[in-house]
């Protein structure tokens, strides 16, 4: 896959506990030089917005890095974000309800999330945490919560993105391959195993590595 194809299946991050909005500036201009999308805390989601070019997508993140927000405290996050500008909401999952079988109400907080924006939401579900089995809960719940894309992890719960999780998680929704992700033969694997969006702080990398 060519360069300029490429940069627009890739979301250029930065959401480190130490990011700053010189942090955010910068992934912006990358972004824009190669065409990519951007996927930053939500603490910076205006400046970047009235920094940004119309046409760069922003994307951000909810209940990051475990999940374990109050859910009306997840959903009025994500209504905040999309106010200051926010394009797309990455949103963690909370990886101890579904571990715990409660799988409604995993389901009803995705729901509530889908419901109260208007922009796409993908769901964090944390699978190097998780078992296959709970894979497959993790998808059933966010079909039935009606969202958009399903994202492998963090970067933050102790692993990356593999072939087979998306493979996995395609079955249910697009997936956002993240994690781990730091070469341009790393990301191919990841599409040609069903991935439509590579999360990665190594964007301008990735793109050095395709053919132009």
């Amino acid at each position: 896959m060519k360069q300029d194809e490429l940069a627009g299946h890739i979301d250029h991050t930065v959401l480190g506990p130490e990011t700053t909005m010189a942090d955010v500036r910068q992934v912006i201009e990358e972004a824009e030089a190669w065409g990519m999308n951007v996927c930053i805390p939500p603490c910076y989601v205006a400046e970047a917005r009235d920094l940004a070019e119309a046409e760069t997508t922003i994307a951000t993140v909810i209940g990051f890095p475990h999940g374990q927000h109050d859910p009306a405290i997840k959903r009025e996050e994500a209504v905040r974000a999309v106010e200051a500008g926010a394009d797309e909401l990455d949103v963690v999952l909370n990886v101890g309800r579904l571990q715990a079988g409660e799988t409604d109400a995993v389901r009803d907080e995705l729901a509530a999330i889908v419901e109260a924006v208007s922009v796409p939401v993908k769901v964090i579900v944390e699978a190097p945490l998780l078992s296959e089995a709970e894979k497959h809960a993790a998808g059933e719940a966010a079909v039935a919560a009606g969202v958009d894309f399903l994202k492998t992890a963090t970067g933050f719960g102790g692993g990356g993105a593999t072939v087979e999780d998306v493979e996995l998680l395609a079955e249910y929704r697009p997936v956002k391959a993240s994690g781990g992700i730091g070469s341009y033969e790393a990301a191919m694997a990841m599409l040609e195993a069903g991935a439509e969006r590579i999360g990665a702080s190594s964007g301008v990398e990735i793109l050095s590595g395709a053919p132009e």
